[in-house]
Parts: C-alpha cells; structure tokens; sequence
C-alpha cells in the first residue's frame, strides 16, 4: 500500500461551478496519489478570464489554458513541495467534452498532472513528456481512471 505523504491542502473556488462536484475529499485523494513527499499545496478554480489573465502575466500566452502550476520549491532538496495549481473551469469543460469524458476523471488528470509539475516534473521533451505521462497514467489507474493517454 502507497504511503501517504503528510498533506496541507487550501481548496479556493472563485469560480463555484464545480465545487459541488469537485468535492474537497475527492479533490485530496487525487492529489495525495500524486505526492511522493509531503506538500502544501493550493488549488484554484477560476473562471476563463482569471485564467487568461495569469497565463498572459507569467507565460506570456494570451489565452486561458487548462492547468497552471506555480511551484514554489524547485530545489531538490527541499523537504515540503510547496505550489498553487489554478485550475480554468472553462476550459476543464470544454476539453472534457471534445475529449468525450467526465469532467471529474478530466479534472482528477489535471490535478495530478498539476502535482508533478509541482514536484519537479515537466514536458518540456520527449523524453520528459514520455516519463510523465506514464506516471501521470499509473497514478490514474490507481484511482480506477483510464489512461488519457491511450488511444482512442
């Protein structure tokens, strides 16, 4: 059985539109799946203009995106992962239905890709991309959700 790391979790809902879904208990349970050390850690759900507005102001990209992660504790060394993971309500829909799933096992793919990123994990090549999508898959099947990775 998987050990759990020790957790500080905020859950901030700005835009409220999947907080009824998105429960608090649900929303722990797919990021303490991610963790591998303990963490403090804030989700964010905003709507498209918050979210078009943070990833212009950091990323330079004038458009909402779907998961952003602000990590706080680069260093290796570092004892807590520290990091806001701000979610775009409207774009976790729209994608969830041109892709033909829940919002939920959308949501749970974002959260835990969001917590890699928190821990050090990126995309940035192949060979990165490759690495973190099987963890991100192996993560999802623990939860009993399907690979969003696999082929169609």
């Amino acid at each position: 059985m998987p050990v759990e790391n020790k957790l500080s979790l905020s859950v901030q809902y700005p835009d409220p539109r999947l907080q009824a879904t998105l429960t608090r208990p649900k929303l722990r349970r797919w990021v303490q799946a991610a963790l591998f050390a303990p963490a403090e850690l804030t989700l964010r759900f905003v709507a498209a203009e918050e979210g078009r507005t943070l990833n212009r102001d950091y990323r330079g990209k004038d458009y909402a995106t779907n998961v952003l992660t602000f990590a706080y504790t680069e260093d290796e060394d570092a004892e807590v992962t520290q990091a806001d993971i701000i979610l775009c309500t409207d774009v976790l829909e729209q994608e969830a239905a041109a892709q033909q799933k829940s919002v939920e096992a959308h949501a749970a793919h974002l959260i835990v890709h969001g917590v890699l990123h928190a821990q050090g994990y990126d995309h940035e090549t192949d060979e990165e991309a490759e690495e973190m999508e099987g963890i991100e898959a192996e993560i999802l099947a623990t939860l009993g959700l399907p690979n969003p990775y696999a082929e169609r």
